[in-house]
């Protein structure tokens, strides 16, 4: 049985998306900002779209980890919920190791520790970062992260998912045998 969960906006304020935009690799390389983790020189990219503070989100990099030797996940932050969302968001954007720094967040996080603490200085290009990155899955038409968007290498379509996956699902997700 597979089981979905995802974190969706604690903030009823949020604007939903008016008239949905198409989800498309291309845009998503255009307009979101995020940090490259496995396997950089493949031609597989995998992107993902998360909120610092989403247990779901965790969940997937777990199960994301097994695939980084085949596949480059590109890790977008957005705010759904939480301001410090933004804050770790921005520490993770501008590390100088990224996937080290999600590693230690997201162990902090799945054990009930609240992620890296962070600055709450935050560049201003960085802050418009995440907004633009959050402006952009809302426009999706997502209500949730993780939001997972990738070329199905088997089929060669574009895929998009919302809700974390084990490791196998997201494999079979993206057409990539274990």
């Amino acid at each position: 049985m597979l089981l979905l969960g995802a974190c969706s906006p604690q903030d009823a304020s949020q604007p939903a998306a008016v008239g949905r935009q198409e989800i498309a690799i291309p845009t998503v390389v255009a307009q979101a900002k995020g940090f490259t983790v496995g396997a950089l020189m493949s031609a597989n990219v995998v992107y993902v779209f998360f909120d610092t503070q989403c247990p779901h989100c965790g969940r997937l990099w777990e199960a994301s980890t097994a695939l980084q030797n085949k596949v480059k996940f590109v890790w977008i932050p957005v705010r759904m919920g939480s301001p410090i969302s933004v804050a770790q968001g921005a520490a993770l954007l501008t590390a100088a190791d990224p996937a080290a720094l999600m590693r230690e967040h997201e162990a902090s996080l799945l054990a009930g520790k609240g992620g890296i603490s962070a600055s709450s200085s935050i560049a201003p290009e960085i802050e418009k970062s995440i907004a633009a990155n959050s402006q952009l899955l809302t426009s999706f038409g997502a209500e949730g992260v993780p939001f997972v968007v990738a070329k199905n290498i088997k089929t060669g379509q574009t895929v998009s998912r919302e809700g974390a996956m084990d490791t196998p699902a997201l494999a079979q997700f993206i057409g990539l045998d274990l």
